[in-house]
């Protein structure tokens, strides 16, 4: 009877520890981008966050949302912007100004997959206390 205990003690660890072992979804990593707060102010419960981004080529924002809507201009160079379903949705150059809505109903990721640095002016209106942006998984692209 003893052994038999033993068995179920052990083959239950094992089970325990393939659980903690195995992978976890977790948020796709921001690789190559520079934030630089220009302004920031709160009016009426909205928080306005005001930044220039500089995406390095190669770089990308990782898989994220916003909990409120953010405008940016693009200053330079060419931004890839890919909604959920793995495909572009946008592709924006010097001039293009991007709307982006919030919530988690919109999940998206910002590539610079050209030779210039993409350089924009981004600004994020959201509830106070919020982050400027929400890391999520990746949502089964091929790609970060």
């Amino acid at each position: 009877m003893k052994s038999i205990a033993r068995q179920l003690v052990i083959g239950a660890c094992a089970i325990a520890v393939c659980l903690l072992a195995a992978p976890v979804a977790s948020a796709t990593p921001t690789t190559g981008v520079e934030a630089t707060t220009l302004a920031e102010t709160t009016v009426a419960g909205t928080h306005y966050i005001l930044r220039e981004l500089t995406l390095q080529p190669g770089a990308t924002t990782g898989w994220h949302y916003h909990d409120g809507p953010l405008y940016a201009v693009v200053r330079n160079g060419i931004l890839s912007h890919y909604d959920s379903s793995c495909t572009v949705d946008g592709t924006h150059g010097p001039g293009h100004t991007i709307i982006e809505p919030s919530g988690p109903g919109y999940i998206h990721i910002g590539r610079n997959q050209g030779s210039q640095p993409v350089v924009l002016d981004v600004l994020y209106t959201l509830p106070v206390g919020a982050p400027p942006s929400r890391d999520v998984p990746n949502p089964g692209c091929s790609f970060q």
